[in-house]
């Protein structure tokens, strides 16, 4: 199983930034609501003076695909003739813009494995960056309006002078495991029969073992010892880097927190093979593309 929004390579060209130089023929990402929009598999790219992007907030620079440049412009003004009902998990509808009518926004958990490296990348990067700029408008030091700066890759506070950069919260996602057996639970409100690996947020002062070892026990009450990494995945649901982690199961009883999940269990590791499989008569696999799917089929193969 591959790892979406990883390797795909995109030249970020900081050193571009400050100058502005790269605006003249750039192609735009246009993404509405956190939603990027997809003509057949591919990421729309529109040049600049399009229609659809007359009422966007200022373009931000993804960085370049060889020798072109490629931004994102949020479009989120534009009201379509109906809107999406809010969902707790996934948004499965689409919408359509008059000025692109082969073209539709969608939900980019639903296609990201089916992106290329490159493109997951520029889609990962895009919802990050814009949803960043829809979130943080005030200065947090002041409280008054902040300005885009550097491409879009800084806000400054005309007040105070405060920079501000886009944000990024780590967290640890893991894989737990006690001989033959993997540790998995799910969320309340999650899809039904849907199951993945545990995960949390680092807290300030924390060491991302100490991160495994607590979020397990607060969750589950199964205590963790040896932490090892295994691999990274950036995460644009608004814009976290999920720290793909492995951690030795020292006790199995589970006592759930109820607020934070709604079942946890012990799979073993070919009752894992089905639910990777898509033949189990209860579980599913996390979703394509996920990291919680990739750490799965990695142990139900024997490679962590």
């Amino acid at each position: 199983m591959d790892l979406a929004f990883a390797g795909g390579g995109l030249d970020r060209a900081a050193d571009r930034r400050g100058s502005g130089d790269w605006q003249e023929g750039a192609l735009v990402l246009p993404v509405w609501r956190g939603k990027l929009c997809l003509e057949g598999e591919r990421l729309v790219r529109l040049p600049a003076d399009h229609p659809a992007l007359e009422d966007g907030l200022p373009s931000v620079l993804l960085g370049f695909d060889g020798e072109q440049a490629v931004a994102a412009r949020d479009i989120s003004a534009w009201l379509p003739p109906s809107l999406p009902e809010t969902q707790m998990f996934f948004d499965p509808t689409e919408q359509v813009h008059p000025e692109l009518p082969q073209a539709r926004f969608v939900e980019l958990r639903g296609v990201m494995s089916r992106l290329s490296p490159l493109e997951a990348e520029l889609a990962a990067t895009a919802r990050a960056l814009t949803g960043w700029h829809a979130s943080h408008r005030f200065c947090a030091a002041c409280g008054q309006p902040s300005e885009p700066r550097q491409s879009g890759w800084q806000r400054i506070c005309p007040a105070c002078s405060t920079a501000h950069f886009p944000r990024t919260d780590p967290l640890v996602i893991m894989l737990v495991v006690r001989g033959d057996r993997a540790l998995i639970g799910r969320s309340p409100g999650w899809p039904e029969g849907m199951y993945s690996c545990l995960a949390g947020f680092i807290e300030p002062g924390e060491t991302v073992e100490a991160a495994v070892r607590r979020e397990v026990f607060e969750e589950t009450r199964v205590r963790v010892g040896s932490v090892r990494y295994a691999t990274s995945q950036p995460w644009p649901f608004p814009s976290s880097l999920m720290l793909g982690m492995v951690g030795e199961a020292e006790s199995d009883e589970i006592t759930l927190d109820p607020v934070e999940l709604e079942d946890a269990r012990w799979v073993s590791r070919d009752e894992m093979a089905s639910v990777m499989a898509g033949t189990h008569a209860v579980l599913k696999a996390p979703r394509a593309g996920a990291i919680a799917g990739w750490l799965i089929s990695q142990w139900v193969a024997g490679r962590l």
